[in-house]
């Protein structure tokens, strides 16, 4: 059975609709710096200031801007977004509504994984009660010229949807495919006007932010991570569930409030680093041991290479073939994995296919390449008392350069 760790911001009591109202009394420019000053990064993984981002959407000069709220929550062991879309979506749609108002979008999407198409029902039900609340719709809460209004648009399965513009190329009825950067979406986003995209969870925090104030929320965390973290935890554990905690908490002190003991390893979900016994004193934030959200603990008994190969083919599936680092990158190292696994990979080889997922983590064109290493690279450094590695020189490389 899940549990669910309730913490101090997200799942802490908020008045219906309070953030909105704060909102509307402080006036955009005010709730721009607050949420700047409240120091908030992007849950999604990337981290980047929302603050800083919400500026550049309000400072552009357009006849339209958009809000999109990204629910494609599609990393393995990721689960957290479900507790918000089931249990509190006014909250996430009271945040895509203030952002609208500090940046003068009058149109806003959720665009919501494939997979939770049972979950809408709900959310219309919830966005219908929003409307007749005077919240959604035109001149909301009496504010003349205040008009938004959202929709909610299905994904089709599709991890690399994940990536910002993969989504909004989903979102305009094309090919999931990530575009060029620059120009990014904050100036060229849907239908190439500015966009304010953050996912979920990022703006369950802004009510929060907006009625109990930036001071408030930089009061837990760290000094580079402000705030909470909701957690995805799950594998070898007697609670696996969501738990909501400050950044900061050690990888030890959760995995205690998990329940889980003999435990090998700890990764941040398929995309992120895995870690070994010795480095359990590592802090959950960005400035360490960075995660969008997924952690996944493996016991004693479970082979970590067989979990990297895991990982990988994952990644091979999942990879839209655009960009050659990704496309080809990853068949190489899963073919490098095999021959791991029958000890017959040589030390020149390795070194290679190290060389390979550098070339992959600089020169792909979207997370998903960037990170599909992290599985190979983290597993091979950290348990190598899981595989031996042949003394036959490898005449062929890997690739040339």
């Amino acid at each position: 059975m899940q549990s669910k760790r309730e913490g101090a911001v997200i799942f802490s009591g908020i008045e219906k609709y309070a953030g909105i109202k704060q909102a509307l009394e402080m006036g955009r420019k005010e709730v721009l710096s607050e949420v700047r000053d409240s120091g908030l990064r992007g849950r999604g993984g990337a981290g980047f200031p929302a603050g800083v981002k919400w500026n550049l959407v309000a400072a552009a000069q357009s006849e339209k801007k958009f809000v999109v709220c990204n629910a494609d929550e599609g990393e393995p062991g990721t689960f957290k977004d479900r507790i918000i879309l089931t249990e509190y979506p006014g909250l996430m749609f009271e945040g895509m509504i203030i952002a609208a108002f500090v940046s003068g979008a009058e149109k806003g999407f959720l665009y919501l994984r494939g997979e939770y198409k049972s979950f809408l029902p709900l959310l219309n039900r919830v966005l219908g009660q929003m409307r007749k609340d005077g919240v959604l719709g035109k001149n909301i809460l009496g504010k003349k010229g205040f008009n938004f209004d959202i929709e909610i648009r299905l994904g089709s399965g599709a991890y690399v949807c994940g990536e910002e513009t993969g989504l909004i190329e989903s979102l305009e009825g094309n090919r999931g495919e990530p575009r060029n950067r620059p120009p990014f979406p904050v100036n060229t986003g849907y239908n190439g006007f500015p966009t304010v995209l953050n996912n979920v969870e990022t703006f369950i925090n802004i009510p929060h932010i907006v009625k109990k104030g930036a001071e408030w929320f930089k009061s837990f965390g760290t000094e580079k991570s402000a705030g909470t973290k909701l957690l995805s935890v799950s594998g070898d554990c007697k609670n696996p569930g969501v738990y909501e905690v400050e950044y900061g908490i050690t990888i030890k002190e959760l995995l205690k409030i998990a329940g889980a003991t003999e435990v090998k390893a700890v990764s941040a979900g398929a995309s992120g680093e895995c870690i070994s016994v010795s480095q359990f004193n590592r802090k959950i934030c960005f400035e360490d041991f960075s995660t969008g959200g997924s952690l996944i603990v493996f016991g004693k008994n479970r082979t970590m290479i067989d979990v990297a190969e895991n990982f990988l083919k994952f990644f091979k599936d999942e990879s839209c073939g655009q960009c050659t680092p990704c496309r080809e990158g990853i068949p190489v190292l899963l073919e490098g994995l095999i021959l791991i696994k029958k000890g017959e990979c040589p030390k020149d080889y390795l070194d290679d296919l190290f060389s390979l997922s550098e070339t992959m983590q600089l020169a792909s064109k979207c997370g998903l390449g960037q990170s599909s290493p992290n599985p190979f690279v983290s597993i091979i450094n950290n348990f190598k008392s899981e595989y031996k590695l042949s003394k036959i020189a490898k005449k062929e490389k890997v690739f040339n350069g």
